[in-house]
């Protein structure tokens, strides 16, 4: 297969959660640039149906499903109406996720802990348990890739919420885990790490904690936060055929913050 022939992604089908706005828009956007038809799962909002219409003006498919995926029940129901209705599915993308609060862990409630923990791993396992499940009983292989973070390495400068770490540390492992349990059904699992980018929840946390996204900073080589667009490549390589062998593997995507 010649190259970029090989990035393509004709005839496939990816389930995303947070697909609406942020980095989930980018990567449902760049997949369906590349061929895929997207069925788009986040919460009620005017944002879900706008990437929907601008999936569809690529020429492609586009379903879109509204639930809570931070709630395990509202998640599991979810993943089954979309197999039913607009699957099965060739990629699966596991993007809905955040810190949301910035709470010492010594004052957070375990209600609190529970749900933010459900949000970012939760989620993560009933869509791999649901939609990967699916792929193993298809038999055609598949490709899945979770969103977890650079903090899954190392923990946040200047911010509490540390359930947001200790999730996103287990997405990684839950990643590593998979691959290795379905390398056999040719499902490779991977996880993308990204950095801090410039999505609306940090342009909100840039305006109301600025001292933390300017700490950040300090801390990037790069000297500026990513821009959502640079992660649709990423996604799109891991979704393709190029990425066949790669399969466990963590990408780290962020300025180089973790180098130092």
């Amino acid at each position: 297969m010649r190259f970029p022939d090989c990035f393509r992604l004709d005839g496939k089908r990816l389930f995303i959660t947070g697909g609406s706005r942020g980095l989930g828009r980018e990567m449902a956007l760049a997949i369906a640039d590349a061929g895929a038809d997207v069925a788009l799962v986040a919460r009620p909002s005017e944002s879900l149906e706008a990437t929907a219409e601008d999936i569809r003006a690529l020429g492609r498919e586009a379903w879109t499903i509204e639930a809570d995926i931070g709630d395990p029940e509202a998640c599991e129901a979810a993943c089954h109406r979309a197999l039913e209705t607009c699957g099965p599915f060739d990629i699966l993308i596991s993007n809905v996720g955040g810190r949301r609060v910035n709470v010492p862990t010594e004052q957070m409630e375990l209600d609190q802990w529970l749900s933010l923990i459900d949000l970012n791993l939760t989620s993560t396992f009933l869509c791999a348990k649901v939609i990967g499940g699916a792929m193993i009983e298809r038999g055609a292989g598949g490709r899945i890739i979770n969103i977890a973070s650079i903090n899954a390495m190392v923990p946040g400068r200047g911010i509490a919420g540390r359930h947001y770490e200790t999730a996103k540390a287990g997405v990684l492992q839950l990643t590593r885990s998979l691959a290795v349990d379905w390398a056999a059904h040719r499902i490779t699992v991977n996880a993308i790490c990204p950095g801090i980018f410039l999505t609306e929840p940090n342009r909100a946390w840039s305006k109301s904690h600025p001292e933390v996204i300017e700490g950040l900073l300090e801390n990037i080589p790069a000297g500026t936060l990513g821009d959502p667009e640079d992660i649709g490549p990423l996604a799109v390589y891991l979704a393709s055929d190029s990425a066949k062998y790669m399969t466990g593997a963590a990408l780290v995507i962020d300025g180089g913050y973790t180098c130092w």
